[in-house]
């Protein structure tokens, strides 16, 4: 459902959404219609980072998918994954680490409230 996910990334001619959230990135897949009411698939790959000042920013890949596509743009998927599969040594999950914590800007340290005040 539409409510599983920030409204500010959601378009109002949003007839479906479905968030997957990966790691450090959420795909968004979203189906548009036309003025026509010809339906289309946008992928949008959404990253929080951190800018230098520290503030959190949102970079943003999308693409249009139409629906005369689908079957090949899903064939070449599927391909390219089972190559993968068949060809990729198994890898180790890598530990999870804290969104903050993994993209912070040169210069910031760990600094603990209770550290301020003892000397």
């Amino acid at each position: 459902m539409m409510d599983d996910f920030d409204r500010s990334e959601r378009n109002d001619s949003d007839l479906f959404s479905k968030p997957v959230k990966a790691g450090k990135r959420t795909y968004f897949f979203d189906v548009k219609a036309t003025r026509d009411n010809d339906y289309y698939l946008t992928i949008t790959e959404s990253r929080r980072r951190v800018d230098r000042d520290g503030k959190f920013t949102y970079d943003k890949h999308k693409i249009f998918l139409y629906k005369e596509d689908f079957e090949k743009f899903a064939d070449g998927m599927k391909e390219a994954v089972d190559y993968i599969k068949q060809n990729c040594p198994e890898v180790e999950e890598r530990p999870r680490h804290n969104d903050a914590d993994a993209e912070k800007p040169s210069g910031y340290s760990d600094v603990s409230f209770d550290d301020l005040g003892s000397k």
